[in-house]
């Protein structure tokens, strides 16, 4: 039987949930699927979402 480990939020003792949540970068804005508190609604940035999608939309505003 395999178990399922949930990441918590440090400030509300929560587990995170998937949610969709709106970053802003050099005056523009996007969305993407984050796991976030959902008391406090902070958001969890996995370094697989920092080194790869949100460093791709870095690189393509600065060529701007």
């Amino acid at each position: 039987m395999e178990e399922k480990l949930s990441l918590m939020c440090n400030n509300c003792n929560k587990p995170l949930v998937m949610a969709k949540a709106d970053f802003s970068y050099m005056g523009k804005t996007f969305h993407t699927d984050v796991l976030r508190c959902p008391s406090c609604k902070k958001v969890c940035i996995l370094p697989s979402l920092a080194e790869g999608k949100m460093a791709e939309v870095e690189i393509l505003l600065e060529d701007k």
